[in-house]
């Protein structure tokens, strides 16, 4: 998980955010037996994010991060993992649906993990839409092009405003035996994927830090370490 040692790939790679959608609702309406969809949903993606190659970053209650060296692979990745949910009996017979987001991009990547705008964009693009539609940015439909899964097809929605982004080219990947007629996005949201990232950010700015007064306690011993500055404000999702 982020921030454990776990080597993620770099150079050029695609990430997948997915978020439950209307998870409190949920909560109130199974109460305990919330518990075990989450824990299904856990497992059912897992285990197809990881059957296509795919490494998970991390995940925080009903929202999952993973990270792919291929787009086609990331694509495969939400295709199968929507269609494995769509087919899962759920407790009581709830009806669980999961947003999901695809962006491609080359983040620097560390001892922390990924750090960057292409975490926030792929963020930003999962919480722009709506549970069982999976959305991509322009950058991911271009490298894929058209080689797509069987049952896929490519919407062209046009250009996004999205927060802290500006405007984003987003596609819906359709699936044929899945509704087609989804809302418009809902641009300005924030969900848990924008929390996730959020939390990245957190971490990644407290690891930063402690290896600059880490470092400045080497080159100077005995001296008295500087004042503990205020968190960096460079990462755009803190804005």
């Amino acid at each position: 998980m982020y921030g454990n040692g776990v080597s993620f790939p770099g150079g050029t790679v695609t990430f997948l955010f997915t978020d439950i959608e209307g998870s409190t609702r949920l909560l109130q309406e199974l109460g305990e037996d919330y518990g075990q969809v989450v824990a299904d949903h856990r497992r059912i993606l897992r285990d197809v994010f990881q059957r296509s190659g795919g490494h998970e970053v991390d995940t925080q209650g009903d929202a999952f991060f993973y990270s792919f060296t291929r787009a086609k692979d990331a694509v495969t990745a939400a295709v199968d993992g929507q269609r494995a949910l769509a087919g899962h009996t759920w407790p009581q017979g709830a009806e669980v649906r999961v947003r999901m987001g695809l962006h491609t991009g080359e983040p620097t990547v560390g001892d922390e993990g990924y750090v960057g705008l292409d975490v926030v964009r792929a963020a930003r693009i999962c919480s722009a839409g709506h549970g069982g539609q999976i959305l991509a940015s322009e950058t991911t439909r271009a490298l894929v092009g058209n080689d797509l899964p069987d049952g896929v097809s490519v919407r062209d929605l046009g250009k996004q405003h999205l927060k802290d982004i500006q405007h984003e080219h987003v596609y819906e990947l359709s699936l044929e035996e899945e509704r087609q007629d989804f809302p418009p996005l809902k641009a300005e949201r924030k969900g848990s994927a924008d929390a996730m990232a959020e939390d990245f950010g957190r971490r990644i700015e407290d690891y930063v830090e402690k290896q600059l007064e880490s470092a400045f306690s080497r080159a100077l011993p005995g001296k008295e370490r500087p004042e503990r500055r205020p968190r960096f404000s460079w990462l755009p999702w803190r804005h």
